[in-house]
């Protein structure tokens, strides 16, 4: 790689030095605060040499570049006239962050940042309601047996107690405690409360109170977490030390509760239903249109962020209505940009294309449309129209036949099919015609449009190698053969896959595969024999060389690039020899999710060329030094 030409590329295509208020870098990525993002050229970036991906989080412009990413963060300081306004290479932004982060930014950000930790609590009991669905609909299970009604509580548990659920991820998303909002959430759902409301004609202290249900509701209990964020720390402020622990809480559930029941909690039920119903007349009224409209641009909301501010409307209908008109559409949307990666292996004469299209469309109409997206269909312009086009033809089919998903699933694809399951199974039939019709027309439309496929004999897949640092090729040179890698846990906890990371680069195997683990311990130790070749000065991400040449990554949490190495305490240096086992880090694992940052901790192989596949341990809990996966060669 020419980082210096990368360096000036990348200044170019952000806009220009007169663009960028802001830069610093992470492990991975160049981290942007741009004037104006518009000035960006995305596209170019993208499918310049040298940058893995481009994404925008929070404000911040990302470029993806890899474990080059410190050389290349120098080559840019270097080409500019003036310094970047911070303080060294792994400083947070956070400054020009506030300062350029918009309203809508910071919407996106905390919705996806409430919903994103409780997706696999409702999505289980989701799909436990579609099995019982199934259950029922072939005649297998009677719906008044004592089997279908535990099996129908496991299923609706955690829809009819959403807003304890919710409380807790949004009062850690405000950075208040978790467990003083599930105290709020279960005080307004008292079965005595839920009781008194009913009647209808009930006073606090003299103040009417609204009748209201709050079980299985969103924003009433999101509205109060909010407000309660900051009654609870005005209280924490003026308490002294020794009293925090009776006062805060006390003082902010007395003020919360009352004012939910009175005030807040009805005003959330108004525009929930009033979003659900609007939701419900539209699709009345305008099906097809609006289902036309939603299935054909649902993958231009994924690229910006914006299905983020869908959830709310989701969950809302499928615990006011029943059911959801958006998913269907969201399935639409993600087979037809499977349909379109089909079409371009069907059309190109490039062997690495076609395998690529091949093997990136499969796994998009399982649901994960990234790859597809990203290294396929963008890169060549044309699919990824022709993936649109299919997405609005499959949503007016589904507008047509009023599909409808009576689940809430983590990924929409074929696997989670069961959502459509009603009782009739007809909307199971109209939906997986809906797909076909997604796959065949973005495939069709994509053989017909073709694609432009001279600069396409290399075609930049989403997991793409990263360039090899200098230190790293000190230590592993091109010629060398890759061996298997057995690579050790290096920390205590809870095992993961990378698709519960909440970020892309990690979840849709942008920097290369592997594992994560939620720890349960602030310590870190080396998972193989080896060599350290990068340690970012925050502390918060680990590169590592093996003996046999496996390049690593560990990267505790997400986004805690931003503590500036608050909360961890390095024990090696870049450049030492480690063995299993030996400590690297050690880290405040308490202290960093009280500052509102998740610890989970991708342990990955970031030159995955080498390497055939993945073979997992098939633990569920791990011990440091305990076998966690192994690359095959």
């Amino acid at each position: 790689m020419d980082t210096q030409q990368l360096s000036k590329d990348i200044l170019k295509l952000v806009g220009g030095e007169e663009n960028i208020d802001q830069v610093t870098h992470c492990m991975t990525r160049l981290r942007f605060n741009l004037n104006d993002n518009q000035k960006a050229d995305k596209a170019t970036l993208k499918n310049t040499p040298g940058v893995m991906g481009v994404m925008e989080n929070g404000g911040q412009f990302q470029v993806i570049i890899g474990n080059d990413v410190p050389v290349v963060y120098n080559a840019l300081v270097g080409n500019m006239s003036k310094s970047p306004n911070a303080d060294n290479a792994t400083s947070s932004a956070s400054t020009g962050e506030k300062k350029k982060r918009n309203p809508v930014s910071a919407l996106f950000d905390f919705i996806s940042g409430i919903f994103t930790p409780i997706l696999p609590a409702i999505t289980g009991a989701g799909m436990i309601k579609g099995i019982v669905a199934i259950l029922v609909a072939l005649g297998w299970l009677s719906d008044t047996s004592s089997t279908y009604i535990i099996l129908s509580a496991i299923g609706d548990g955690a829809f009819y107690f959403l807003p304890i659920i919710l409380a807790i991820s949004a009062a850690r998303k405000l950075g208040s405690n978790m467990y003083i909002g599930a105290a709020l959430a279960a005080g307004i759902m008292h079965p005595t409360i839920t009781a008194l409301l009913a009647e209808g004609d009930s006073t606090f202290a003299g103040i009417k109170v609204i009748a209201a249900t709050y079980s299985s509701t969103v924003i009433p209990i999101i509205l109060a977490i909010w407000i309660a964020s900051y009654v609870e720390k005005a209280v924490d402020r003026v308490t002294h030390a020794s009293l925090k622990l009776l006062v805060v809480p006390t003082v902010t559930l007395l003020i919360m509760v009352p004012l939910t029941l009175m005030t807040v909690g009805p005003l959330g039920t108004v525009l929930g239903n009033g979003l659900s119903g609007g939701i419900s007349w539209l699709f009345d009224n305008m099906s097809i249109f609006a289902s036309i409209l939603i299935g054909g641009t649902m993958s231009l909301l994924i690229i910006t962020g914006m299905h983020y501010a869908l959830l709310p409307i989701v969950v809302g209908s499928m615990t006011t209505l029943g059911y959801d008109f958006i998913i269907p559409l969201m399935f639409a949307a993600n087979l037809a940009q499977g349909g379109a990666a089909f079409g371009v292996g069907l059309r190109s004469r490039n062997s690495k294309t076609k395998s690529l299209a091949y093997s990136t469309g499969l796994t998009a109409i399982m649901g994960i449309t990234e790859p597809a997206m990203y290294g396929i269909n963008m890169k060549f312009k044309k699919p990824f129209i022709a993936a649109l086009i299919g997405g609005a033809i499959a949503g007016g089919f589904m507008g047509i036949f009023n599909v409808k998903s009576y689940v809430i699933t983590g990924l929409a694809g074929l696997p989670s099919v069961a959502a459509f399951i009603s009782p009739a199974i007809s909307t199971l039939l109209y939906a997986l015609a809906g797909g076909l019709i997604a796959i065949v027309a973005a495939a069709v439309l994509t053989y017909i449009l073709g694609f432009q496929e001279e600069n396409a004999t290399e075609p930049a897949a989403p997991a793409a190698e990263p360039a090899k640092s200098a230190a790293t090729t000190s230590v592993v040179t091109e010629e060398a053969k890759a061996q298997d890698e057995q690579v050790f846990s290096p920390i205590t906890g809870e095992v993961k896959p990378l698709s519960e990371v909440p970020d892309p680069a990690f979840s849709e195997e942008i920097m290369g595969k592997g594992f994560a683990i939620q720890p349960s311990e602030g310590r870190v130790v080396s998972p193989i024999n080896g060599t350290v070749f990068s340690l970012s000065k925050s502390g918060h991400a680990i590169g590592l060389v093996s003996d046999t040449g496996a390049e690593m990554l560990i990267h505790i949490g997400i986004d805690t690039v931003k503590l500036k190495g608050q909360f961890f305490s390095p024990k090696v240096q870049a450049g030492a020899k480690v063995t299993v086992g030996d400590v690297l880090m050690e880290f405040d694992r308490e202290e960093i999710e009280k500052a509102g940052y998740t610890t989970i901790t991708p342990v990955i192989i970031t030159n995955m060329h080498q390497y055939e596949s993945i073979q997992s341990a098939g633990r569920t809990t791990i011990k440091e030094k305990d076998l966690l996966f192994t690359a095959k060669a």
